[in-house]
């Protein structure tokens, strides 16, 4: 089976408390998904709701897989740039497959639906997204046609004495 996925679907409880579920599994699972175990979606919900006000300025595009179940499995968020000389890419944060998804391929659904619904932004050639360091991530993006443009060492402080690199892909769109 495949997921099911939707740009900027409507924000219902069902589908909030889809994703703080999703981010704390995905965090408690061990997920560099800017949290640390042990996380509750409580602690999850302020950053959820930033989120949610960015999208309704127009911001940010929420992107979500949804499984057979009609559960949410996925999801990424598409953050335009105000800057006037980098409004020619986004930013692809929070990508998340759920852990009982994990290595069914959805992570590259998910990437893929990410890359079309950006090829759909007038003016968007790019994409780029950070990722932990220690996690095996770039090899994965690298994989899915991102390519490592610039890493931070260091830059990551997941708890003391355990710094991770800070690390910058990009995927041309054209």
């Amino acid at each position: 089976m495949s997921l099911t996925f939707t740009l900027d679907p409507s924000v219902t409880p069902a589908l909030r408390d889809g994703v703080l579920d999703l981010w704390a599994d995905v965090s408690n699972a061990g997920g560099a998904v800017g949290f640390v175990a042990p996380v509750s979606r409580e602690e999850i919900r302020p950053e959820f709701v930033k989120l949610l006000a960015a999208m309704t300025e127009g911001r940010v595009r929420l992107l979500v897989g949804h499984d057979e179940a009609g559960e949410v499995a996925a999801t990424g968020f598409l953050s335009f740039n105000t800057h006037r000389l980098m409004n020619h890419w986004v930013w692809l944060y929070t990508v998340m497959v759920h852990p009982r998804h994990q290595g069914k391929g959805y992570g590259r659904d998910l990437l893929a639906a990410a890359a079309d619904a950006a090829r759909g932004f007038e003016g968007i050639d790019a994409i780029r997204l950070g990722c932990r360091g220690g996690h095996g991530l770039e090899r994965f993006y690298s994989s899915c046609g991102y390519k490592e443009v610039g890493r931070v060492p260091g830059a990551i402080r997941v708890a003391p004495g355990d710094d991770r690199d800070d690390i910058t892909m990009l995927l041309p769109l054209l």
